[in-house]
């Protein structure tokens, strides 16, 4: 069963605040750049690993494009958690090392809609297609999940015609609150980023024809000096204690 954490601490600042984040900071403190669909689950297990191993963690949170772009500009930290649809061009920019990259969870592109709306059946590639051309409006993110459905829909035929019903989220926003204020009937994005929203119903995964697994890791920034501490976190995010929370918020671990 999925529930949700609750974000009681500061841990989300903009490129200004964050933009140099040093691996040099007080002895025993790690920084971790989080992408928004594992920001749930860190948010439990952050304080569960500070308890245990006596490190602080200082994280950042925001959507894959953005902070793939603010660390090809210079943002730096000691690990970075994201699909490897993002580490894998830092990796190659030598950005991040790539023996380190380490997969802790998976997940997938869901669809969604308003609470009350009537859910469309997508239990097949044909009954997809037949939702997706009947919807007016469809929201996905610039994420893994939006390039997982762009391809879905580019072996169903159906690309530029769900092209010209993009409503984008707002700077900063997932795709649940789109659905919430009515300017799209289906919404895609994976499970975790929509959970955390009131009223949206999450209807189900895409067929399984058209699935794809989106495969998160936790990789060492080049040039971290905690490497200890590095090992203590990317360890624990495989452990019980961390597979319990993945699982409740929309996760599955590796």
């Amino acid at each position: 069963m999925w529930r949700l954490g609750v974000d009681t601490r500061d841990v989300t600042y903009d490129a200004g605040e964050r933009g140099q984040m040093s691996t040099e900071g007080a002895k025993g403190q790690i920084a971790v750049i989080c992408t928004m669909s594992c920001k749930e689950a860190l948010i439990e297990l952050v304080p569960e690993f500070e308890h245990e191993s006596g490190y602080r963690v200082e994280a950042t949170y925001g959507s894959g494009p953005e902070l793939a772009k603010r660390i090809s500009g210079g943002m730096r930290a000691d690990i970075f958690v994201g699909p490897e649809e993002f580490s894998g061009p830092l990796i190659e920019e030598g950005r991040l090392v790539g023996s380190s990259r380490t997969a802790f969870a998976h997940s997938g592109a869901a669809l969604a809609v308003k609470a009350g709306a009537p859910k469309p059946d997508i239990s097949s590639p044909e009954k997809l297609k037949q939702a997706l051309l009947a919807a007016k409006a469809i929201s996905y993110s610039r994420g893994a999940s939006g390039i997982h459905f762009l391809q879905a829909c580019e072996r169903l035929g159906i690309a530029d015609a769900v092209a010209a019903k993009l409503v984008k989220p707002r700077p900063g926003e997932m795709v649940g609150p789109v659905l919430v204020r009515g300017e799209a009937d289906i919404g895609v994005q994976q499970p975790a980023e929509l959970l955390p929203v009131e009223g949206i119903e999450i209807i189900g995964p895409l067929p399984p024809e058209l699935r794809q697994t989106i495969v998160y890791g936790a990789t060492v920034f080049t040039g971290s000096t905690q490497h200890e501490g590095n090992r203590a976190f990317v360890d624990f995010l495989k452990s019980p204690a961390a597979h319990k929370v993945l699982r409740e918020t929309g996760l599955e671990p590796a």
